[in-house]
């Protein structure tokens, strides 16, 4: 039994008893043991404003896993590492969903911020809500394409990314793009952020979003801070070597991260905040009545 099949009974049950979680861990551990062209814009809300920035920043996701009576576990933690695979196994068994338009909706913790949103059609046209320069309240076409890693990436191409955690990093090492829209790790070929990416806003395929969770599960230094509403929150060292870290929660069972304090945009750019900025992406039919120019 690989530890994806091993993570897999935890996920048997409705909820993971914290017994059943601290043997899990234990397992792991063992088998850890005995194995040794626009540039990024980045949008920082540091409260209510929101301003343009050149530099990465930071958003926050956030999810939880209660017990059966609905209370957090509070004892005998699952692992980062463990979270992740519990996504990962999820991720193979939740259906792909259909659809005309990926929308994806971000929202800033401060209610005076409107949210952000985006729908990208499958040939590569996008229309977005709320994003800096939009009129108010108002659907408009967007310029910017689906990027990956500081280069345009099409549904087909997403559709055709490995689908194991080691191929799908060498993917990344290889993948060649603008350095102006990478940021330093991402240039070196830490896939981290790449990886980030695609189990947040783009449209993935289940395959590929297991894939990402299984390689960000072996990041060095990833922890799992605890239960929170929505999931289990996780911090995952700065790969830039920044100062803060990289925090969100991810909902184990969905395999979807919920909230972030930085989030890799699908069109490229990366919103951050001090506090969590909550995110859904989703299939649906429905595109809002554009502005007429």
């Amino acid at each position: 039994m690989n530890d994806l099949e091993e993570v897999a009974t935890l996920l048997a049950k409705p909820e993971p008893s914290a017994a059943a979680a601290a043997r899990s861990r234990n397992r792991l551990q063992q088998r850890t043991r005995a194995g040794r062209a626009h540039r990024r814009v980045s949008w920082f809300v540091p409260g209510a404003a929101l301003v343009a920035a050149g530099a990465a920043a930071a958003v926050v996701f956030t999810t939880g896993m209660p017990t059966n009576d609905g209370a957090p576990v509070t004892g005998n933690r699952v692992t980062g590492k463990e979270v992740l695979l519990m996504a990962a196994v999820s991720a193979e068994r939740t259906p792909e969903g259909s659809g005309t338009y990926w929308h994806v909706t971000r929202q800033w913790s401060k209610t005076d911020i409107p949210p952000m949103e985006s729908w990208t059609r499958r040939d590569g046209k996008r229309w977005t809500k709320g994003e800096p320069g939009n009129p108010p309240d108002a659907v408009v076409p967007a310029w910017n394409t689906l990027h990956l890693k500081g280069a345009t990436v099409t549904f087909e191409d997403l559709e055709r990314l490995p689908t194991d955690p080691e191929g799908l990093k060498a993917w990344i090492a290889e993948r060649k793009g603008n350095e102006n829209d990478m940021s330093a790790s991402e240039i070196r070929g830490n896939p981290t952020f790449t990886l980030l990416a695609l189990i947040t806003e783009l449209p993935a395929p289940a395959e590929v979003r297991s894939a990402a969770f299984q390689a960000l599960a072996a990041t060095p230094g990833v922890e799992n801070t605890g239960a929170v509403e929505g999931g289990q929150q996780l911090r995952f060292p700065d790969p830039d070597g920044g100062r803060k870290d990289i925090e969100l929660v991810v909902d184990p069972e969905k395999a979807r991260v919920t909230r972030a304090n930085l989030v890799l945009a699908g069109d490229g750019g990366v919103a951050g905040s001090d506090k969590f900025i909550s995110v859904s992406a989703e299939w649906t039919d429905q595109l809002p009545s554009v502005k007429k120019s």
